[in-house]
């Protein structure tokens, strides 16, 4: 371990020589490369002078920022972006090879990386804009402090390639936007180029861990951000090359995590949007470029937004709390509420089809306006068998099932968990993921079975639960259908599973959805279960608990009283809240109708 260390110190310098930008600042004023937008003074986008854009500055300029879209937290006047807020744990300043992933002493690390990708720096911008109140001064001041209090490679804000990337991203954005700025000298401007180029040099440097080790969002994030770094920063050293393999293993990302029926190979509602972000970036400024990506890319962007369509609440504007949830909004350009995510689809809709069910701010954020307004139909029956969810739209009533088979690591133990919403308010629901860094009673039980709506045999999980964020014995055996009949649409779904009790274990379910009636029957059978007692786990909104009526019967016919418990949910990150679980128990199965007034 201490040769791998050296290596990387080596390979990442802590003291690196200053870059030469081949560019002056007035060269750039005048001859940047293309962006969404010119500048500050180019944008004619409606203003609006809301009060939630007003608290969300007038936070920020108090040291008070959001994490994970929903938690408040007073930072103070001197916080040097070492310390977790949730812990007062302060890192050191050491190279970035030596700081642990994982401490209990230091709490959750996400909760230093969280003001460090500047993502808040959209609020200040927006407020700017709307509010005609020039910001310039407070947002350098904090793209000043970053780069003084973090040292290149020093520091846990450079353990992470993907924060790495995020944050230039949201430092172009600011940059463009006060591209005429007097607070833009030609000092600062060279002192944030040359960080810049460090840090691309660090995602560079590093990217074969995400790509290979990891796999997922980080790798799509940090080799988009290579890809643009040669569009947007050609007069830094070495972009043309990393720019030309960043763009291909971006497509080589795409084609892999986003499967061909448009899910994606985390399992997350919330990492999905992720993607779709990544690509509304990538796909929008390689068109502003005359550049073109893989076919296959477009495929996949588009069947990603017929998925997410697909799943998506018309009326609340939310998705499933479904798969790991970690709070991630990376360009927040609207007003909306963390868990709504209609303007991002809308994003990318329209930078591929020119056309949105309404049209947001964002879009004219992204430089595209005039687009048709079309509200996608929404498919009655509707299955991605690829990811293993299966959707049922009955009017204002959506039902959502999972039933995978798994060629990629799942996060959650959760075949065949049922989701119901109706009229925008999601009645029975999955509770989310609180935190990656927590108490064992926590994590086991947003991971577990017993976290979602589906059944457990003997107590234990549907796989083998292992180390964070590791699944053992993933279930290779499931397959499920869709029918619509004459009165009703029915799911019709099984897996085997439980390795812990053998490997013959199948539970199957079988959803009946009454049409135009808000009645769900459901039916669990346990094949080779050997006597064991099998329990059924059922997980309440509390704001409409009162309107949902449960009956349960064995497989003999026996009404079965539930074991009735206040648990949690968790619909934003690091934040829990109420919510009511029922647990049925039997040997013989379960035949479950639930009816909502």
């Amino acid at each position: 371990m201490a040769a791998k260390i050296g290596v990387l110190i080596v390979k990442f310098p802590s003291n690196p020589n200053t870059v030469k930008v081949s560019m002056t600042r007035d060269q750039w004023r005048k001859e940047a490369p293309l962006f969404f937008f010119d500048s500050r003074e180019s944008l004619v986008i409606p203003k609006s002078r809301n009060s939630d854009l007003k608290r969300s500055f007038d936070e920020i300029k108090n040291n008070i920022y959001t994490y994970f879209g929903k938690t408040k937290i007073s930072l103070g006047k001197n916080y040097g972006w070492l310390t977790n807020p949730s812990t007062n744990y302060k890192y050191q300043l050491e190279h970035w090879s030596k700081i642990k992933d994982l401490s209990k002493e230091a709490g959750d690390i996400k909760y230093v990386w969280e003001k460090a990708r500047f993502s808040f720096l959209y609020d200040l911008i927006r407020y700017d804009y709307h509010f005609e109140e020039d910001c310039a001064s407070l947002v350098f001041k904090e793209i000043d402090s970053f780069i003084d209090h973090n040292p290149i490679n020093l520091g846990p804000n450079y353990k992470c390639s993907q924060e790495i990337s995020l944050r230039i991203l949201n430092w172009t954005f600011a940059l463009y936007y006060y591209r005429n700025s007097e607070e833009l000298s030609e000092e600062r401007f060279n002192k944030i180029m040359n960080c810049i180029y460090w840090q691309l040099h660090h995602v560079y440097h590093n990217i074969h861990f995400s790509r290979i080790a990891v796999r997922n969002n980080h790798a799509l994030t940090e080799t988009l951000m290579l890809f643009l770094s040669g569009l947007l920063f050609p007069f830094l050293p070495n972009v043309s090359k990393w720019s030309k393999k960043g763009k291909k293993w971006f497509e080589e990302e795409i084609a892999y995590q986003i499967y061909k029926d448009g899910t994606f190979l985390q399992f997350s509602m919330n990492y999905h949007r992720v993607a779709i972000q990544l690509l509304t970036w990538g796909i929008r400024l390689a068109e502003i470029h005359k550049e073109r990506f893989d076919l296959t890319v477009y495929d996949r962007a588009k069947k990603s937004l017929h998925y997410l369509w697909t799943c998506h609440d018309q009326k609340s504007g939310r998705l499933p709390n479904y798969g790991a949830n970690d709070g991630a909004l990376f360009f927040k350009l609207t007003d909306d509420d963390y868990r709504i995510y209609t303007s991002q689809i809308n994003d990318l809709s329209a930078v591929l089809h020119h056309e949105v069910s309404k049209q947001d701010e964002s879009q004219l954020w992204y430089g595209i306006d005039n687009c048709r307004i079309k509200s996608p139909v929404q498919d009655r029956l509707a299955s991605f068998p690829m990811g293993g969810h299966y959707v049922i739209n009955d009017d204002s009533a959506k039902t959502f099932v999972k039933c995978a088979r798994y060629k990629d690591r799942p996060g959650h133990a959760d075949n065949l968990h049922l989701d119901i919403w109706l009229n925008g308010h999601n009645y029975i629901w999955d509770t989310g993921s609180y935190k990656y860094n927590t108490t064992e009673e926590y994590g086991g039980f947003f991971e577990q079975c017993f976290g979602h709506n589906t059944v457990s045999v003997g107590s234990k999980d549907q796989m083998l639960r292992g180390s964070r964020f590791i699944w053992n014995y993933w279930t290779k055996k499931a397959n499920a259908t869709l029918t619509e009949k004459e009165d009703d649409f029915e799911f019709d779904g099984e897996y085997t599973g439980f390795p812990e009790l053998g490997n013959k274990i199948v539970h199957n379910r079988r959803v009946i959805k009454t049409k135009k009636k808000n009645e769900w029957v459901i039916r669990d059978t346990l094949k080779n279960a050997n006597n064991h007692v099998s329990q059924q786990y059922w997980h309440f909104n509390p704001k409409t608990y009162d309107q949902i009526h449960v009956h349960c019967e064995d497989g003999n016919g026996k009404i079965l009283n539930p074991k009735i418990e206040e648990k949690w949910c968790s619909n934003y990150y690091g934040e829990i809240e109420p919510s009511i679980r029922y647990t049925y128990f039997s040997k013989t199965g379960f035949k479950t109708i639930i009816k909502i007034k």
